[in-house]
């Protein structure tokens, strides 16, 4: 079965960075475009990035040139590289990927930026 398990999260000061994972199991993960998600408190979740197979990357313009996705597909891991953090960025963030169908989800990590 898919298993995405997210990792990383944590409590930041603004202007400080993080660096999210997903390990991603029970998918040819080197052949699948992934994506990070994030949902605010009362917000709808939006999409923050994505990364094809073939590394193209694509950014919500609120994270561009301060966030970076990345993958190691010999550790079939997602990454999130997040720097000069904001309060906005509060959310949990999760990794996604479509696959055979349907959306799969991991269960979020939690990342808190303080003013």
């Amino acid at each position: 079965q898919v298993q995405l398990v997210e990792s990383g999260g944590g409590l930041v000061q603004a202007g400080g960075s993080l660096r999210l994972s997903c390990a991603a199991s029970g998918i040819i993960f080197s052949m699948t475009t992934m994506r990070w998600y994030r949902q605010a408190p009362g917000k709808q979740r939006e999409l923050v990035a994505g990364i094809t197979r073939g590394d193209n990357t694509n950014y919500a313009d609120s994270v561009k040139g301060r966030f970076t996705i990345s993958r190691d597909n010999a550790k079939n891991t997602l990454y999130l590289q997040m720097n000069s953090l904001k309060p906005e960025d509060t959310a949990v963030y999760y990794c996604n990927v479509f696959w055979w169908g349907r959306d799969y989800w991991g269960q979020g990590t939690q990342v808190t930026v303080s003013s």
